[in-house]
């Protein structure tokens, strides 16, 4: 893996610890000013909305356990186990892009729960 895929799989290790540390500062430097989010739940909102709809006040999850990640250049993939603050866990993955130095999109793909 080249230097700047190992910056943006540290990148995107970073951005899941500051999901869970409730660290919307640090995802929103992440961000490109038009950062787009799709998933079956959103078709490819605004950052504004992104911030309103994914990142509620009270915390929903308690951690991720990022099973698969892999950049090449512009683009990665991440697959991960989350589990809930009600004791459930889910499966899902997540194609991101970059631009420079930021993240442009998200698309996520939804999994299932796992137990």
């Amino acid at each position: 893996m080249t230097s700047r895929n190992e910056a943006r799989a540290r990148m995107l290790r970073d951005l899941y610890a500051a999901y869970i540390d409730q660290r919307k500062d640090i995802v929103d430097a992440m961000l490109m000013e038009d950062f787009t989010f799709s998933s079956p739940q959103d078709d490819h909102i605004d950052r504004a909305t992104y911030f309103e709809r994914c990142w509620p006040n009270e915390p929903a999850l308690t951690g991720f356990d990022i099973e698969f990640l892999a950049v090449d250049g512009e683009e990665a993939v991440v697959r991960y186990r989350a589990e809930t603050t009600s004791g459930k866990a889910f499966r899902n993955m997540e194609s991101f892009r970059f631009d420079g130095e930021k993240i442009s999109s998200v698309d996520v793909y939804f999994g299932r729960n796992t137990g």
